[in-house]
């Protein structure tokens, strides 16, 4: 079987990462690529990304997030670039 992801933010507002086995093997074995000299992949539907993700919701009201970026960080750029995520306080 193809590898199936499907990306989502529900009508009350939760995000959700939906995936077959192929998907999950997928997006691990990308997930672990992932380094300082290569630090992000894309994801996309019908292969436009390094990640292929279905367009298809599982429930009518979700909102299907079709394009998007996963990108590695390392805590030495952040607290160059972004020291603001770095100070250890929760914004929630």
């Amino acid at each position: 079987m193809s590898a199936r992801i499907t990306i989502n933010v529900t009508s009350g507002g939760e995000f959700e990462l939906w995936m077959n086995a192929e998907g999950r093997d997928l997006l691990v074995s990308k997930l672990q690529r992932l380094n300082e000299s290569n630090e992000h992949i894309h994801i996309g539907p019908k292969s436009m990304g390094d990640v292929e993700v279905s367009t298809r919701p599982y429930s009518p009201d979700d909102q299907v997030l079709e394009w998007g970026k996963i990108m590695f960080r390392t805590d030495e750029w952040d607290r160059e670039y972004f020291p603001h995520v770095m100070d250890g306080t929760s914004e929630t």
